[in-house]
């Protein structure tokens, strides 16, 4: 391995896990989300690199850790942790589990307009000409909001997008 990728792996497996640390606390405390959201994604995707440098600038102490009882218990505790966050979104039994934010959406497009209204302050009236104002062309009172969506050819967050600038108004 040449000096350059030697003198920097360690470095840099540093700086990006601390980059890494530091947007994943703020993302477990809700503190600046849409500021760390991308951030901690592609810093964290980054982080491989120097991160695999690093297992091959150090590859024969890396490789002793395995033959200790340690390393077998930190992988298999991590493994097993890793699979009881995950098991509820593998298996389709994410319940309680799931994003709530997510859930209310889905619970909010299954209304229709009339039964929205009142959770915007206005008038199903109101709610369909904004609707309609927005491009959702199959607006009307008695039709869910997700199929409004879709009969309009767009998405149903860009309606609770339009619902929510309705709100903001």
């Amino acid at each position: 391995m040449s000096s350059l990728l030697s003198r920097y792996a360690t470095p840099l497996t540093t700086g990006l896990f601390l980059v890494s640390l530091v947007s994943g606390i703020a993302l477990f405390f809700h503190l600046g989300t849409a500021a760390f959201h991308g951030m901690h994604e592609w810093l964290s995707m980054v982080l491989v690199a120097p991160f695999l440098l690093h297992v091959w600038k150090n590859w024969r102490p890396f490789l002793a850790y395995f033959k200790r009882l340690p390393m077998a218990l930190a992988l298999g505790l991590s493994l097993a942790a890793g699979l009881a966050f995950a098991w509820p979104s593998l298996t389709g039994n994410a319940g309680a589990s799931a994003n709530p934010t997510v859930a209310m959406v889905s619970i909010i497009a299954a209304g229709t307009p009339t039964e929205v209204a009142p959770l915007l302050e206005k008038t199903d009236a109101e709610v369909v000409a904004a609707l309609k104002e927005g491009g959702f062309t199959a607006a009307d009172a008695a039709t869910p909001l997700s199929e409004i969506a879709t009969a309009s050819g767009q998405n149903t967050m860009a309606l609770m997008a339009t619902l929510a600038a309705m709100k903001a108004k």
